[in-house]
């Protein structure tokens, strides 16, 4: 299955990397190693994720990086990573549109 980034979710992750690489850029580089990997697992079992619980809708799920939450939803065709979020902030609803 093909996995699209939104241009929310590229945003959100490459700031958690340049904070991150603040202090050590090292770990910036493998979080984001990580997370790509973590990711492409979704090609082979899109449904490995928890279903997101804000919206308690089947294609809206979640893997959960750390104190991350990958939200993504599972289309008839593509995964669409729509953002990734600190598990300790509130997740907007406007950012989980498919």
């Amino acid at each position: 299955m093909k996995i699209v980034w939104s241009p929310l979710a590229v945003e959100r992750a490459s700031e958690i990397a340049d904070y991150i690489s603040q202090d050590k850029p090292a770990a910036a580089t493998n979080w984001i190693n990580v997370l790509f990997s973590k990711v492409d697992q979704l090609r082979a079992n899109p449904e490995i994720g928890r279903i997101v619980p804000e919206i308690n809708d089947r294609q809206f799920r979640e893997l959960i990086y750390g104190n991350y939450r990958i939200i993504y939803h599972i289309g008839a065709k593509q995964i669409s990573i729509l953002t990734v979020r600190h598990g300790r902030q509130i997740l907007p609803t406007d950012e989980i549109k498919a």
